[in-house]
């Protein structure tokens, strides 16, 4: 029975992952902070996982974790999950997404020279380190040039991979576009917009405030994405990953399909655009060029960008229907 390590495990990425590798057989074990709201149920509805309360910026402590569990295979998802918050903690950022993975790397390694069997790490890099492009689609060959504290750390932690992977530790990323699904806490844009748009049309909500309509993002679906991390991490060779639908769209566009989908045709009528939603800088343009992952992973994307959607204005529709009376 291989043992597996989710940091992040309750965030949304943490939950697909931890329901695939139970499915596996796999003994799962997650790294939670302290005062984590989303950690009792996510015990209860998996009592076979093991949860261990820490943080991943406390290198000491992440060290003796491993050295407690012995981990297989780790899924590095943690950290800070926000551009917005990162503008407003950059150097809790840096210290989390960035020297968090330095110290997870080492553990990591040191784990492996002294139990002399591997361990492998899987980094969830972001389309952030690419940061404002100067070429479309990005690749693995892209340089990195992030234009925010959150692409500045993730582009620091996805360095390391290489790094490790001289010293012999089976270190690879995936480096992730966007990616959603109805399990989006509603901070991230893109639940808002469902969330918002399943809300007026029931009437409980009166306006959308949104920032920049016209960025481009590349949208995918979040079980895919999941599937592409456990391919990278059990792949015969460590490597670098683009995982990617191909495919730009933008928010405008995002919420002319939520809204469409609940019969609000004319969705102009309820949005209004807030200027403290927009970030300092913006990329314009985000989408992946996933043909490696496709080649050498056998990866392929399942749903289309409407179909995302649909699905995620759905389950909105239907948080606000009413109990069924027992």
């Amino acid at each position: 029975m291989r043992t597996a390590l989710i940091t992040g495990i309750t965030g949304q990425d943490g939950g697909y992952l931890t329901e695939r590798l139970l499915a596996d057989g796999e003994d799962v074990h997650g790294l939670v902070h302290r005062g984590d709201e989303h950690a009792a149920s996510l015990a209860q509805r998996h009592p076979d996982i093991t949860l261990h309360v820490g943080d991943l910026a406390d290198a000491a402590g992440v060290e003796a974790l491993l050295a407690d569990v012995e981990p297989d295979e780790i899924y590095n998802l943690g950290g800070i999950s926000s551009v917005a918050l990162a503008w407003r903690q950059p150097v809790l950022t840096a210290r989390v997404n960035g020297l968090g993975v330095a110290g997870l790397l080492e553990s990591a390694w040191h784990l492996q020279e002294g139990r002399g069997r591997p361990v492998r790490v899987l980094q969830a890099s972001s389309a952030e380190i690419f940061g404002a492009p100067e070429t479309s689609p990005q690749s693995e060959e892209t340089p990195l040039r992030p234009v925010n504290p959150y692409g500045a750390a993730k582009a620091y932690a996805h360095t390391l991979l290489r790094v490790y992977r001289s010293r012999g530790l089976y270190a690879c990323g995936c480096i992730l576009f966007n990616h959603e699904s109805p399990r989006r806490p509603e901070t991230f844009v893109t639940r808002k917009i469902t969330a918002a748009a399943a809300a007026i049309a029931a009437g409980r909500q009166d306006v959308l405030a949104l920032g920049n309509l016209d960025v481009r993002r590349d949208w995918g679906w979040a079980p895919d994405y999941v599937d592409a991390m456990i391919r990278a991490i059990r792949h015969s060779e460590p490597d670098d990953y683009v995982i990617a639908s191909g495919h730009a769209h933008s928010v405008r566009e995002f919420v002319a399909v939520a809204f469409g989908r609940v019969g609000l045709r004319r969705w102009e009528q309820h949005v209004r655009l807030d200027a403290s939603f927009a970030r300092p800088v913006e990329a314009a343009e985000q989408v992946g060029d996933a043909s490696k992952a496709r080649r050498v992973l056998g990866w392929t994307p399942s749903m289309s960008f409407e179909q995302i959607v649909t699905a995620m204005v759905d389950h909105d529709v239907a948080l606000l229907q009413p109990a069924p009376a027992k």
